[in-house]
């Protein structure tokens, strides 16, 4: 063991010096009040005898009381070696939790995973990989959050959420993203206006048929208000949801066309419960990213929810991707 230079410290603070003690000489002194034997000591150790007497005698120095006495057959707790083993024992005891508590959070056998995103990209998006990830490392709670892609970023700029999948752009740039999928968005109709789905439409003519689209505040009716506006329209909304679900119910209950994900609608699609616009002017991919903190790095259980979520939507959306 290398032996610590005391020289120019003589005076210094006391809690000041006692505060710069390597945590080693407890360590050697722990064991050496449990066991009552140098030699024992150093055996457990893996040291020299002499390297754990030299280590109570700097310990001593540095604390400016004596530990322990000197016995024939051994050594003996003084009362201030016996204050001092309560607390030693303590903090070595809270040192041995917080690295079971680190190996339990390297391994996925407790911590949390706090993400969040739109109710459609949960459901269409999130849940597969969220399935998986339960399945896997039940320990582990998650806390979802449901937002606006605008509520997303702001939880994650509050601390309430590590991840968050949002449609581009971010407003705000302590906030960092990655692309995970790129989404066609179309009109939709149910029966009632299938007529309108077998013949090329222009964006002006969508104003034949009533328009379903989110509401005000979010970042899909942003979108295509402002696709509307690029070829001189304005839309002119009849009805105004907050759902995915409820948009697409309201387009097949023959309301009007709703502007959605296509993939969000592919089943009613396939099922011919919903039909497809075909409108000349071409409508622009989105991108859906997910995004962290710049200042902030993801825990261990977060990063193989990432890995686990890219691998669920490239076997979903591969081609996408």
């Amino acid at each position: 063991m290398n032996k610590i230079d005391l020289e120019g410290e003589a005076q210094m603070d006391p809690m000041a010096s006692m505060n710069q003690v390597n945590i080693e000489l407890y360590r050697i002194f722990l064991h050496t009040a449990r066991l009552g034997n140098l030699t024992k000591a150093a055996q457990q150790l893996h040291i020299t005898q002499p390297s754990v007497s030299y280590a109570i005698k700097q310990l001593e120095s540095r604390l400016e009381v004596k530990l322990f006495d000197r016995l024939s057959k051994g050594v003996q707790l003084t009362p201030e070696g016996s204050a001092l083993l309560e607390y030693v024992e303590q903090s070595f005891a809270l040192l041995k939790a917080g690295e079971e508590k680190i190996a339990n959070l390297k391994n996925l056998s407790s911590g949390e995973l706090r993400v969040g995103a739109s109710g459609p990209m949960i459901k269409h998006l999130l849940l597969p990989a969220l399935d998986e990830y339960h399945s896997r490392y039940p320990d582990v709670r998650i806390r979802l959050s449901q937002g606006k892609s605008s509520d997303i970023q702001s939880q994650l700029l509050d601390g309430h959420i590590d991840i968050g999948l949002v449609h581009l752009p971010l407003s705000d740039d302590r906030l960092v993203s990655s692309h995970l999928i790129s989404q066609q968005h179309v009109f939709v109709v149910g029966p009632a206006y299938r007529h309108f789905a077998g013949q090329k439409m222009t964006a002006s003519g969508l104003n034949q048929i009533p328009l379903l689209l989110f509401s005000k505040d979010s970042s899909t009716r942003h979108f295509v208000e402002k696709w509307l506006h690029d070829y001189g329209i304005e839309a002119q909304v009849d009805i105004e949801l907050g759902s995915l679900d409820m948009l697409i119910e309201f387009a097949k209950r023959g309301y009007g066309a709703a502007f959605v994900a296509r993939a969000f609608a592919a089943e009613e699609l396939r099922d011919e419960t919903l039909f497809e616009l075909q409108i000349a002017e071409p409508i622009p991919l989105r991108s859906i990213s997910v995004a962290t903190r710049r200042d902030m790095s993801l825990s261990v259980g977060a990063k193989q929810f990432m890995e686990l979520l890219i691998d669920s939507l490239r076997s979903s959306y591969g081609s996408c991707l």
